[in-house]
């Protein structure tokens, strides 16, 4: 099996760049995804060049922090925006309806966000977003044109490898399904076969035979609210569960 291990939120805060950026360096992680609009993105950019074996996506955000587009070029974005101009979070994108003027203003911002880790000479390895934004169906038009507009091939899959704690029903199982086969078909896609938590990752092969070729396992080096994954991350999980992975990152995938 091949095996990413991907660090989510680069730039979000110096704290989290640090803990990647040394995990990078110790081979405990092979790709992180930046979040162009945190407010350590630019030092985190800056450190990139100590490791440079790290594939770079880019974390789309429309969850947390400000917009990278200027406010007078808002238009429908305002409504996904709070009183002082951030984001208003996960659960109050997933509720609403995204409409066309909605979807351009989106487009809008993600393209600033792109471009900011280009005009930066980030070589960008594919995309992946914050909160899992880019399984949203409403969203799968507007991540289409972003990859097209871009020329990204690679984008992480949904979350289709669940722990006990994690497990779906059969119709959420089929709509994933159906999102991966689309994904991978529409404007063709390389993802990985498998994609989850570094924790259920660990549950699940401890206990069965996965038939994924490849999986990226997600982690968030950095984050107080993840610091038993961090922990375990840095033991030897992957050579006493499954000694015959192969580490790659994206730009291998």
């Amino acid at each position: 099996m091949k095996l990413i291990v991907n660090a989510d939120d680069l730039g979000r805060d110096v704290q989290t760049n640090d803990a990647i950026i040394g995990l990078a360096r110790s081979g405990y992680i092979t790709s992180s995804s930046l979040m162009a609009n945190g407010p350590a993105a630019e030092e985190a950019v800056g450190n990139l060049h100590k490791c440079p074996e790290l594939s770079v996506g880019v974390h789309l955000n429309l969850t947390e922090f400000n917009p990278l587009t200027r406010s007078h070029d808002f238009g429908a974005l305002r409504h996904c925006l709070n009183e002082r101009g951030e984001f208003k979070g996960e659960m109050f994108l997933r509720a609403i309806s995204i409409d066309s003027a909605l979807a351009e203003a989106i487009f809008g911002e993600l393209l600033a966000q792109v471009n900011w880790l280009i005009s930066r000479d980030v070589k960008i390895s594919h995309f992946d977003s914050h909160n899992h934004i880019h399984n949203i169906p409403g969203f799968f038009p507007i991540l289409k044109r972003l990859q097209k507009h871009f020329g990204i091939r690679k984008v992480r899959t949904t979350w289709n490898i669940h722990g006990r704690q994690n497990q779906k029903g059969w119709s959420s199982r089929y709509q994933k399904m159906i999102w991966h086969y689309a994904l991978r078909h529409y404007y063709r896609t390389v993802t990985t076969d498998g994609f989850c938590s570094l924790s259920d990752f660990v549950e699940t092969a401890s206990t069965q035979n996965l038939p994924h070729k490849s999986v990226e396992v997600m982690v968030h080096p950095g984050d107080a609210d993840h610091t038993e994954e961090t922990s375990l991350l840095c033991t030897n999980w992957r050579e006493r569960i499954f000694p015959q992975t192969i580490l790659i990152n994206y730009d291998e995938l």
